[in-house]
């Protein structure tokens, strides 16, 4: 998959995780696929993607969720 279009398929999750932040550890473990796709095909991460991924497993890890403050 070319970077344009690995790039708009996160665009796309981090906008379904806005709408339904009820299934935002599904679509978090989707974005992680993604940017280890990129990751595997020598494909730079954007750093706000990968400082996003890291408050998610964060928020993830000590019980929070991760978009109960994220504006819609």
């Amino acid at each position: 998959m070319a970077f344009e279009q690995l790039k708009a398929a996160i665009l796309m999750l981090l906008d379904e995780i806005e709408k339904a932040p009820e299934d935002s550890h599904v679509l978090q473990e989707e974005l992680r696929e993604k940017l280890s796709e990129m990751k595997g095909l020598g494909m730079p991460l954007p750093d706000d993607l990968v400082k996003l991924e890291e408050a998610l497993e964060r928020d993830l890890e000590e019980g929070e969720d991760p978009f109960d403050n994220m504006p819609v």
